[in-house]
């Protein structure tokens, strides 16, 4: 499954992407714009996850829209979450052990581009390159 590694490989891969920190945890940015990120589970999340918390890594990933978020925990639970701190955000946790490499590029990819500058993704997807392992 996946790993920090992975993450950094990917988002590094993106035009613009650097690397950087939120909040204490690593963050993958483009234009000072956080598009993943670690997100540890906090107290009120385990509280409210129970024993359906994680204990492994935990990504924080930007998604289109609230729309895509709620499919994605409902298509794969298993590997999808939100808590009560990301209600009426466009943010979706990943649990990044249970989460596949392509899958994970899709998701780093598709985050990037919610962030990213429009002529910069427009640039990036005309260069036909939508997958930042290539």
């Amino acid at each position: 499954m996946a790993t920090w590694a992975d993450v950094r490989r990917l988002a590094l891969a993106l035009p613009g992407a650097v690397e950087g920190t939120s909040y204490g945890g690593q963050a993958w940015k483009v234009r000072d714009k956080a598009f993943v990120w670690e997100r540890p589970l906090r107290r009120a999340d385990v509280a409210h996850l129970g024993d359906a918390a994680p204990d492994g890594p935990v990504l924080g990933v930007v998604v289109a829209d609230e729309g895509v978020k709620h499919a994605l925990i409902a298509d794969d639970p298993a590997v999808y979450l939100t808590t009560p701190h990301f209600d009426g955000y466009a943010v979706v946790l990943v649990r990044l052990d249970a989460v596949d490499v392509p899958e994970l590029a899709e998701l780093v990819t598709e985050a990037w581009l919610t962030k990213a500058p429009r002529r910069l993704a427009q640039e990036h997807l005309a260069a036909g390159r939508t997958d930042p392992a290539t």
